[in-house]
């Protein structure tokens, strides 16, 4: 038998079999057959390991646990959507395509998967990397994990270079049958299947993403090389002739009255499909469009996404609890009989406040309908009167902490009841879960769960104490290994070189976001100077009222957070800005300049950056509205189409002279 040529077989056989099975719902041959298949090729690969190709359907069942995801820089933004949400809203959309573009605009509408957008690039057609969204523009490296995936082509049915991105879903059914055997193996339920979805994908052990019922939607072409389409819905059909699981059901309309029936359709049937849905995605079909429509810093201009209102169930109120806040807030909390909404089980909906809760006049023991909030906060939206026994206790608010005892006060004015003691354990909790979070001090592997580990063990009281920790002793705590308390360790010493903007942020000081973080250390430089900032200096700042300011103010004034801040300067934490004052000079400003063909000197995500960097734009093809294009060795059809269309362009000895030049001015002339 020639081992090489069975081997390619049974590549070839199997994976046909997975893209009937996975990608079209349509077996050719039993799950036994199947089976034997599989256990041939194993056998065959394991002996002959120098035949194993790397297309093979073998690569799925998963790897060599991680340490962590490496980090991937997007070629291509990963843009969110904004949002629409009645038919008003899709007119101004509309109106605002057509005025500039002109009347003569179709839309595809494709059905909005609530699940995990994820990038996957192809060389030769081949998988190479797969990537979360992230924020946008930097994800993780999940390449082994979404190789586990069955929907996802190994290898395409062309030698094509391209990224395109999709979104990761677990289906009702599975998503089901996953929560069963959970609760079968003592393990915690999934609240939804999102959250299974996005909790699997990033699992650092790729046998255990294997395990899991992942599926995917393909629903955009991110770049691709030598091949060019006019419009969407051909790019869509172009995927599914590759061997991907394209969006489904996607319509094609001429006009908002189209639209809003393939909406109101779905809004009605969103519960018959196999999968969750939360809106409808439109996108304009002409993909030349697109590019003279643009995009925000944050959204393209080209696409709007419509958010179903938010689905209402019955309930009824068990009790009311109230939790204390990093602030001081006491906020009561509506204990729930459990219920399904938008795709997971409710037991709780926060009330907000005492005020809330007497307009709403809810008591404990009343039928209430609930909702989700943007289908994600659970909300109290009414109580259901008719049903009222009269056995029905009326909640009061507590005149103490539930948690210190202390005495509570509200502020004349103000709808929340706060515990004033800054030492009160539950605000101290709080404050350092905020203190450690992704967008504050973002120190990876310090969850809500070891934050309150630390603390009952006596190991911190406050946040700088987490620069104190010592490695000894995390390895002596519950759940926690050598290895474990090492990452820990390297997490919190990676923290210390954060911009001072996060380290404010994460402090908690009353009314100041993120924004007002960035504005504080972007204008004061460092901690000091903001400690030492009178009132006066606060208010000028852009953006900034007189609560902002005073807060500020009383929160540098007090000794505790003041020693707070000696600890974390003792520990070596960062408390300077790193924004260089200096801001290049805007060259390329308003410029969409378009890359193609292999660059020697510059690695394309260098270029961008540049280009970026001096106020211009990467556009990933070329039309009428391209200012220029950088050209490498290799290119093709967008060179084509750039002398088509007498485009300037340039190489990249030019790219370098205009990065030098002082003005946009002297780059047009230039080129």
């Amino acid at each position: 038998m020639d081992i090489k040529r069975r081997i390619d077989e049974l590549v070839e056989t199997i994976n046909y079999h997975n893209h009937k099975y996975y990608v079209e719902d349509n077996p050719q041959i039993s799950d036994s057959e199947y089976d034997d298949l599989m256990r041939e090729l194993i056998s065959l690969e394991e002996e002959y390991p120098e035949y194993k190709t790397e297309n093979s359907p073998t690569q799925r069942v998963g790897g060599v646990a991680l340490d962590k995801f490496d980090q991937v820089v997007h070629t291509i933004p990963m843009l969110s959507l904004s949002n629409s949400y009645s038919e008003g809203d899709l007119i101004d959309f509309d109106k605002r395509v057509k005025s500039v573009v002109g009347s003569d605009v179709e839309y595809v509408a494709e059905l909005k998967i609530d699940g995990l957008s994820v990038a996957l690039s192809y060389q030769n057609g081949i998988l190479k990397t797969g990537a979360t969204r992230g924020d946008g523009q930097v994800g993780e490296d999940v390449t082994a994990n979404l190789k586990t995936i069955k929907s996802i082509p190994i290898k395409l049915k062309e030698n094509v270079n391209l990224q395109v991105r999709g979104e990761v879903f677990i289906s009702k059914d599975k998503f089901e049958k996953l929560n069963k055997y959970q609760e079968e193996n003592n393990l915690q339920r999934f609240a939804n299947p999102r959250n299974a979805a996005a909790g699997s994908l990033r699992q650092l052990d790729s046998k255990i993403t294997a395990k899991r019922p992942l599926d995917i939607f393909i629903f955009n072409i991110q770049t691709i090389e030598n091949k060019e389409f006019k419009t969407h819905s051909e790019s869509l059909d172009y995927l599914k002739s590759l061997g991907f699981k394209i969006s489904p059901d996607y319509r094609v309309c001429k006009d908002i009255k189209e639209l809003m029936e393939y909406i109101n359709y779905y809004q009605e049937n969103r519960n018959k499909l196999e999968f969750e849905i939360d809106g409808i995605v439109i996108k304009v079909n002409n993909l030349s469009y697109r590019e003279e429509l643009g995009n925000t810093a944050k959204s393209p201009r080209w696409a709007t996404a419509y958010k179903f209102p938010a689905e209402k169930k019955k309930t009824k109120v068990i009790d009311i609890i109230v939790q204390v806040g990093r602030t001081g807030n006491l906020t009561p909390t509506a204990i729930l009989e459990p219920v399904s909404v938008a795709g997971s089980v409710i037991s709780r909906a926060t009330l907000h406040n005492e005020d809330y809760i007497k307009d709403k006049d809810i008591k404990i023991g009343d039928t209430v309908i609930i909702q989700k909030a943007g289908d994600v906060i659970p909300e109290v939206v009414e109580v259901v009167l008719e049903e009222r026994s009269g056995d029905e206790i009326e909640f009061t608010m507590p005149d103490i902490c539930p948690d210190c005892k202390s005495k509570v006060h509200r502020e004349k004015g103000e709808a929340a009841v706060k515990c004033v003691n800054t030492l009160c354990p539950a605000q101290i909790r709080r404050g350092i879960i905020h203190f450690v979070s992704r967008n504050a001090m973002n120190i990876e592997g310090l969850g809500e769960s070891i934050v309150t580990l630390l603390l009952n063990n006596n190991l911190i009281k406050d946040v700088a104490d987490l620069y104190y920790i010592k490695k000894e002793d995390l390895v002596k705590l519950e759940r926690m290994g050598e290895k474990s308390a090492q990452n820990l360790i390297n997490s919190i010493e990676k923290s210390k070189q954060n911009d001072l903007s996060r380290l404010i942020f994460g402090l908690g000081i009353n009314y100041i976001g993120e924004k007002g973080a960035k504005i504080l250390s972007n204008n004061f430089k460092d901690i000091d100077t903001i400690i030492n900032a009178k009132f006066e200096d606060i208010i000028k700042l852009d953006e900034f009222g007189e609560k902002m300011a005073q807060s500020v103010v009383d929160f540098f004034s007090n000794s505790t957070n003041l020693n707070i801040i000696d600890k974390l300067r003792n520990a070596n934490v960062n408390l300077k800005s790193l924004k260089e004052d200096t801001e290049d000079a805007k060259i390329f400003e308003g410029m969409k300049i378009v890359l193609t063909g292999t660059l020697e000197k510059f690695k394309r995500n260098d270029a961008k950056e540049i280009i970026e960097r001096f106020g211009g734009k990467v556009s990933s093809s070329v039309s009428k509205n391209t200012s220029f294009v950088l050209a490498g060795s290799e290119a093709g059809s967008k060179l084509e189409k750039a002398n088509e269309l007498g485009i300037k362009v340039i190489d990249e000895n030019k790219f370098e002279e205009l990065i030098k030049m002082d003005s946009k001015e002297e780059v047009i002339k230039s080129i």
